[in-house]
């Protein structure tokens, strides 16, 4: 596993001594970044290869990366592993919880003999050092476990089968070469990528300021304050140089894991509108209501409208509220509802026959109308019926007794064929039987 920080990648050193500039300068980071806590060993080669002022400068090299390090029980424990021919632990990783005493006891390192049994290192500070009884923290912490191996030689045992177990038990390995330092050894050593694991120098002269590129891989930089994060809207720390990104309100976040997309609360139906949900341009939503309903002040809810007291109804004579929240028009007497059933026109009552007069209906105008009689009657006091005048009846009988009654007969025929034609039997087409 990888503990280097995200966007912090180990450049290549040049193999000419020439170590590239860091990331981000040393400064800068003394200003974002914490070490994370972790179990740290160096594995450093003290052969007969190494001069003694070589030696130093690799102490050197030690003591300024654990200048970089939070050092204590509950941060970084550090232990040293010495190897050439032979294997020593100087001390163990919960020896020393103090930075001042850790960097006196590098000091105080001296060099062993000949050889190179780097396997044999490894396999030391596997089998005895990054063990609970000798101060490393168990699985559960969630510490990480670091080597660095410095070496300047060939290995003179197998590495890679050790290295590979190493790896395997959750070590993560750094190989430092130096000079003369098999570099297929190295990649043989280290854990992948290679690229972040893997460093070479050409003299212990320049060593020393690896400290800072290892600054960097334990650095717990806070993407979110470097800017470097690319959370579309929110990038939130999670400590040891992690993050997440998180989106605003009314937001989801999208497989990516960055960018954010407006959640459609109308489609996932948890909007609680009782009519319409209408889904906003800004990832939010509002609620409506139908045709002839309010929304009621919860914004959510409706309520049926009375549309003929609001005035919006577009009734010309009357306007009728319904239960449903809607309404209908009607009109005033005389007239008909048209078809678009808003407007009215007014009703010849005469011609539909509704009128009630007994001989002739006479309309006056818009929904108005009067009856009147034929010559030799008059309007009864219904103002509808029509009865024979008595005059006429006088004058028949003086005349002619005969004559008056047969005229009589014909007058009261003639009055019953009226008063027949104008009901509504007229428009049916029946006519009476005849007397």
């Amino acid at each position: 596993m990888v503990y280097s920080s995200p966007g912090v990648r180990n450049r290549p050193i040049s193999e000419y001594g020439q170590i590239q500039s860091p990331l981000f300068p040393t400064p800068f980071l003394a200003g974002v970044c914490k070490s994370r806590p972790l179990d740290l060993v160096f594995i450093i080669d003290s052969s007969r290869s190494v001069r003694p002022l070589e030696f130093t400068k690799v102490k050197t090299f030690v003591s300024r990366i654990i200048d970089t390090l939070d050092i204590g029980a509950a941060g970084t424990r550090v232990a040293v592993v010495n190897y050439a021919s032979t294997v020593k632990i100087e001390f163990h990783l919960q020896t020393h919880s103090e930075k001042q005493s850790l960097k006196k006891a590098v000091g105080r390192i001296t060099p062993l003999s000949t050889g190179t049994m780097s396997g044999l290192a490894i396999q030391t500070a596997m089998e005895e050092v990054f063990t609970v009884e000798a101060g490393a923290r168990g699985s559960s912490s969630n510490i990480p476990k670091v080597a660095i191996i410095v070496t300047d030689g060939r290995p003179q045992d197998q590495v890679n089968e050790v290295a590979a177990r190493a790896r395997a038990s959750g070590i993560e390995l750094y190989a430092v070469g130096v000079d003369r330092a098999d570099k297929e050894s190295l990649k043989m050593i280290a854990s992948k990528p290679l690229d972040e694991h893997v460093f070479y120098v050409e003299t212990y002269g320049v060593i020393e300021k690896l400290s800072s590129r290892f600054q960097e891989t334990f650095c717990a930089v806070d993407p979110c304050m470097l800017g470097t994060h690319r959370c579309q809207h929110v990038c939130v720390s999670d400590g040891d140089g992690k993050h997440h990104c998180e989106c605003s309100q009314g937001y989801s976040l999208n497989a990516d894991k960055k960018t954010c997309s407006a959640i459609d609360k109308c489609a996932l139906n948890t909007h609680g509108c009782e009519h319409k949900c209408v889904k906003d341009r800004t990832g939010s939503y509002h609620c409506e209501c139908y045709e002839g309903y309010t929304l009621n002040e919860d914004r959510k809810t409706c309520s049926a409208q009375n549309q003929c007291v609001s005035g919006t109804h577009g009734c010309q004579h009357v306007c009728v509220n319904d239960r449903a929240g809607s309404h209908h028009c009607e009109c005033y007497e005389g007239y008909t509802l048209n078809e678009d059933n808003k407007t009215c026109s007014v009703r010849d009552q005469c011609a539909l026959g509704s009128h009630g007069c007994q001989h002739i209906c006479v309309s006056d105008g818009p929904a108005s109308y009067h009856c009147d009689c034929y010559t030799g009657f008059t309007l009864n006091q219904d103002r509808k019926t029509c009865s024979v005048i008595e005059e006429a009846r006088r004058l028949i009988s003086t005349e002619d007794a005969c004559g008056c009654k047969a005229t009589l007969a014909f007058q009261d025929k003639v009055s019953l064929y009226l008063q027949r034609l104008n009901t509504k039997n007229i428009l049916s087409g029946r006519f009476p039987a005849s007397a």
